[in-house]
């Protein structure tokens, strides 16, 4: 190879740094990191803040009170407002009638997020962002395993490919939960926003305690998932681990 394209041999040295530091530390990713977060993870599945049974413990208090109704000075306002909404519905422009409470600023100061979802995210957070750097490691390690492309005798090469893609599923999983995490504070936030505008709609309120209820549980599923991802890479890397580092009898050293 070095016959048909020149390479500098500086630039050459400072590569085989950098592969034999990724397969160092892939390599003990696979045999120490993975089986220590994966048992980390499975005691971390047992603590009691996330086993809350009764979900009503992680309710968060809505400090938004419900504004003394309009009463009307006399019938004869009633029925003027009656016929003035008649009139915009029949002008096609009843919407307009529905605007709410103009909200300008909350009573008590800022509204906070539910504090008991918030601290349990800001721990599944680091260990979503960990298995992605950790995948994104290993998968490196896999492709500079792989050799050059040749007719035959790839059975161990279609077993790189299985392990790579089985990686970068697993990358694409996890960043999906931090998706979802965002997406939890932005309908929280839209739903607040149309409590405070709409404070009488009971609604509104149920909805939002759905909604943190519905995030406890998917983040103790997160949780479960993150464990058997490691789980999984564990096993296939390690029962595979010959033919991966050995995919043909010979010619393994050379690359795409």
């Amino acid at each position: 190879m070095s016959s048909l394209l020149k390479v500098d041999n500086e630039i050459k040295t400072k590569v085989d740094a950098f592969r034999e530091r990724i397969t160092a530390e892939a390599e003990d990713l696979v045999a120490n990191f993975f089986p220590k977060k994966l048992l980390e993870l499975d005691h971390f599945l047992k603590d009691p803040s996330i086993n809350i049974t009764e979900l009503k413990e992680i309710h968060s208090e809505i400090n938004l009170t419900v504004p003394d109704p309009i009463l009307l000075s006399n019938l004869h306002d009633g029925l003027e407002a009656q016929n003035a909404k008649k009139r915009k519905l029949e002008d096609g422009s009843g919407e307009d009638m529905v605007t709410g409470t103009k909200v300008f600023v909350m009573p008590g100061g800022m509204m906070k997020s539910n504090g008991n979802l918030v601290d349990l995210i800001e721990k599944v957070k680091p260990e979503i962002r960990t298995l992605i750097e950790k995948c994104n490691t290993v998968k490196m390690w896999v492709q500079l395993l792989i050799p050059r492309i040749e007719d035959g005798n790839n059975f161990g090469v279609s077993i790189q490919e299985e392990t790579v893609a089985e990686l970068r599923t697993v990358e694409g999983e996890a960043a999906s939960y931090l998706d979802q995490i965002s997406r939890y504070y932005i309908t929280r936030a839209k739903l607040v926003s149309k409590i405070a505008k709409y404070p009488h709609v009971e609604d509104y309120r149920r909805t939002v305690t759905e909604i943190d209820e519905k995030e406890y549980i998917s983040l103790k599923i997160i949780v479960s998932e993150l464990r058997n991802q490691y789980v999984t890479l564990h096993d296939m890397i390690l029962k595979n681990i010959e033919k991966i580092k050995r995919p043909r009898s010979s010619n393994t050293d050379a690359l795409y």
